[in-house]
């Protein structure tokens, strides 16, 4: 990256006729990720290629120990791969160091979690505020931003409330309003209904699938068919490995 900040990448919103072909978002080259103890050695992942394009909803499936949750993890850089190339908007970033992953991921990045992962010392408004600390967001702003989301997810009421006060959906719908207050390009879901009963499940996944027509991209982990098929496409895993790719629906 040489030193750039990432502050985020253009968007093409011009009509089809224009944007014949969507920027690829991620590319992956023959990514290997294999964990180790003093007995044991484990490949979680084993040469994984896929590619990703700009305002695709990629849906991600197979069995418990696939390698689901680990290729999320390395997607986000949160982990970095033993072997293989990641490459984020045509940058490398799979190798990189950690200083230089997290601050892509702080301007790129939004990720929305099975157990939500809300803080419990902070109210909603905090919770969703937080990610702007980060990013440095002026104080008026934060407070627009997150008062306009928390409008659109119907949690206006609850600003004030904790996370222990809130019901499951409620404490997923402010974990979602979290995950996109900084606008980021990819949002990233492991099993986001997992926790949720079918009416609140369903309302998340309406409302991820109203952030892809409005052009963000998202790759979902799910053991759900119904979930899966918000997506474009499905990417099924078994062993570490890419089974199948499968289209849903046609992206444009």
């Amino acid at each position: 990256m040489n030193g750039r900040r990432w502050t985020g990448f253009p968007v093409c919103r011009q009509p089809s006729t224009v944007c014949r072909q969507p920027l690829k978002m991620i590319r992956t080259n023959n990514l290997v990720k294999v964990y180790r103890t003093e007995e044991v050695e484990t490949t979680a992942l084993n040469e994984i290629s896929i590619e990703i394009k700009q305002g695709e909803f990629v849906s991600i499936m197979g069995p418990s120990g696939c390698g689901k949750s680990t290729m999320l993890n390395l997607l986000g850089m949160i982990d970095s791969p033993s072997k293989g190339e990641y490459y984020f908007m045509d940058e490398e970033v799979g190798n990189l160091p950690e200083r230089k992953r997290s601050n892509v991921r702080k301007h790129n990045l939004g990720f929305v979690f099975q157990s939500f992962n809300l803080i419990d010392e902070l109210t909603v408004f905090e919770n969703v505020e937080l990610p702007m600390l980060y990013t440095k967001v002026p104080g008026s702003e934060r407070k627009k931003r997150v008062e306009e989301l928390l409008e659109r997810m119907n949690m206006m009421h609850r600003r004030n409330h904790f996370p222990q006060q809130l019901s499951g959906g409620q404490q997923q719908r402010v974990a979602v309003a979290r995950a996109i207050v900084n606008s980021p390009k990819l949002i990233l879901a492991d099993e986001p209904t997992g926790n949720l009963d079918s009416t609140n499940g369903d309302d998340v996944m309406k409302t991820l699938a109203q952030l892809n027509q409005e052009g963000t991209t998202i790759v979902m982990v799910t053991h759900s068919p119904y979930c899966a098929e918000f997506g474009n496409r499905i990417i099924r895993l078994l062993d570490g490995q890419v089974v199948t790719e499968n289209i849903v629906q046609q992206y444009l």
